[in-house]
């Protein structure tokens, strides 16, 4: 990126109960919050909500870095102990690179 460039930032939610609107995706918004405390070069964020499903999770990933144009993309949700809960698995069989710790 070169001076006065922006970062594009990818948000993805992964919930079943979010993607079909039984609820509210609180998770997304409050990444967000945090990127508009924590950074102060200029960014914008795109923002998606699919259900726990491996392979509308990886889809969604993959849109959002060769479509959308997002250099980042952080993920939420999917991540607990029911065989629903595919987060990983989907991010991993996608990227290029892991970055330990950053996840």
């Amino acid at each position: 990126m070169g001076v006065g460039e922006f970062c594009r930032f990818g948000v993805l939610t992964a919930s079943d109960r979010a993607s079909s609107g039984e609820y509210v995706d609180l998770s997304g918004p409050a990444i967000e919050g945090f990127l508009e405390e924590a950074l102060t070069s200029p960014w914008e964020v795109e923002r998606a909500i699919v259900p726990d499903e491996r392979h509308e999770i990886a889809s969604s990933l993959i849109d959002m870095v060769d479509n959308r144009g997002c250099s980042v993309v952080v993920t939420t949700g999917g991540t607990g102990p029911a065989p629903r809960d595919v987060t990983p698995e989907a991010t991993t069989s996608v990227c290029d690179k892991m970055l330990p710790g950053f996840a």
